[in-house]
């Protein structure tokens, strides 16, 4: 009997055909050696904590992308498989696990803090500033006070054909449509996160808004609800209609909020950052009507400037907003609004640095004692628009210095206008051109 030949084979290593076809049901190991390197990085994970912030920071930057192209994000669930939304607007999620949600109350609470400096006021601050304060500060109206006006000229002046264009325009609602309104009512005043009805989203557009709005009672809604309904009305009303919304539901919740709680909540804060996206409305609505009472609180003050410091607002709005304040007679809270607006730096139009330079000299013939933040203001205005002032309101400037000073204030204001040039000594066509917008 011969003897079988052996196959030669090209490849080392590789069976001729009929043996790999009898080893077929048998498993051999294989030489290679896989090096996992997921096992040496399961310690370099990022943690829950730094995870929620990213998530956080990236669904607020989605949000703002998409309210400039005028699209909405949708979020998908199914039942089987639930993909976690990022934390939106919340005020109490009850999680399953109680260590849990007390870290996310704790990280919400540390996140606020970032927002604004958290003060503490000294009585005898509280006592200088209120000497500055009025008296008789005019009535604080809200939605409710304006409807009822309205009801009231409604039934004594039913056959009136005169209206005014800036009016409620009260109309006999249908029964269904009230029922329908004080149901989403009780929605809002528990509103926590989602979305919110499509009844609510298209009041913006109604004529009789605020009509519709009064029904839904928005003294009573959570902070939460507060935070969307600023942004939808914010996205869909023109300027005139979104200061008065401004002016009678914001406004009037964040001053109640920060008397009773002594701080604001992160939800009515983010309300007033999205009411910034209309500048002319933000400051005719919610920062003029404050300086204008006469008895706006530090704290108001404090909080409400955070706002105009971490935020982009366009020239022409700051310095009209600056100039009105200007104007106005002094409490302690214009001299945190001009110290603010005065920090970003604008190259205002000397028509509004002259109204600044009067608004400090006029407190020449001022016998009272000047609060800290008064010498604050001063310091800040002649840091950033020293060379703006002319030689007169220089000199005017210095004696007011003899009237008025600080231990540790005056002399670095004195300084800054000893070593500066004033605007009628420069000679350049830059400073014509300011002139002409001063004009």
């Amino acid at each position: 009997m011969g003897k079988v030949k052996k196959t030669k084979n090209s490849r080392p290593g590789v069976l001729p055909l009929a043996e790999q076809v009898l080893d077929d049901s048998t498993v051999k190991p294989t030489n290679r050696t896989k090096i996992r390197k997921r096992e040496e990085k399961d310690d370099e994970f990022v943690d829950d904590k730094l995870s929620r912030r990213i998530l956080e920071q990236a669904r607020i930057q989605q949000e703002e992308l998409e309210e400039e192209h005028g699209t909405t994000s949708t979020y998908t669930h199914s039942s089987g498989n639930a993909r976690k939304k990022p934390r939106q607007v919340q005020l109490g999620v009850v999680r399953s696990k109680g260590v849990e949600s007390e870290e996310e109350e704790s990280e919400e609470e540390e996140e606020h803090e970032e927002f604004y400096e958290q003060i503490e006021v000294a009585e005898e601050d509280e006592e200088a500033l209120t000497k500055f304060m009025s008296h008789n500060p005019p009535a604080r109206r809200t939605l409710a006070d304006i409807i009822q006006e309205k009801l009231t000229e409604k039934k004594t002046e039913i056959q009136s054909q005169m209206t005014d264009n800036a009016s409620v325009q009260l109309d006999q609602l249908d029964e269904r449509l009230v029922n329908m309104y004080k149901s989403i009512r009780q929605i809002l005043q528990k509103y926590r996160s989602g979305k919110l009805p499509k009844a609510f989203k298209v009041i913006p557009s109604l004529r009789n808004w605020e009509q519709i709005l009064y029904l839904t009672e928005p003294e009573t809604w959570s902070a939460a609800a507060m935070y969307q309904a600023t942004r939808i009305f914010t996205s869909n009303l023109n300027a005139k209609m979104a200061q008065r919304f401004f002016n009678l539901v914001l406004l009037p919740r964040i001053r109640d909020d920060i008397s009773e709680y002594k701080r604001l909540n992160f939800h009515l804060y983010q309300a007033l950052k999205k009411a910034l996206f209309k500048p002319a409305a933000f400051f005719k609505g919610i920062l003029l009507p404050l300086c204008e009472a006469g008895n706006c609180t530090l704290r108001e003050a404090v909080i409400i400037s955070s706002i105009l410091v971490k935020n982009s607002i366009p020239m022409l709005h700051s310095a009209a907003a600056m100039l009105k304040i200007a104007e106005m007679d002094y409490n302690g809270a214009n001299s945190i609004f001009i110290r603010a607006l005065c920090d970003k730096k604008y190259a205002l139009p000397y028509r509004v640095v002259d109204a600044l330079v009067f608004h400090f000299v006029r407190f020449t013939t001022d016998k009272r004692e000047l609060p800290v933040l008064w010498h604050q203001s001063l310091l800040t205005f002649v840091q950033r628009y020293k060379e703006d002032i002319s030689s007169e309101q220089k000199e005017a400037m210095m004696e007011l210095l003899r009237v008025h000073s600080h231990e540790l204030i005056t002399a670095e204001v004195r300084r800054e206008l000893a070593h500066s040039k004033c605007r009628d000594l420069e000679v350049g066509e830059g400073a014509g051109t300011r002139m002409y917008m001063g004009d």
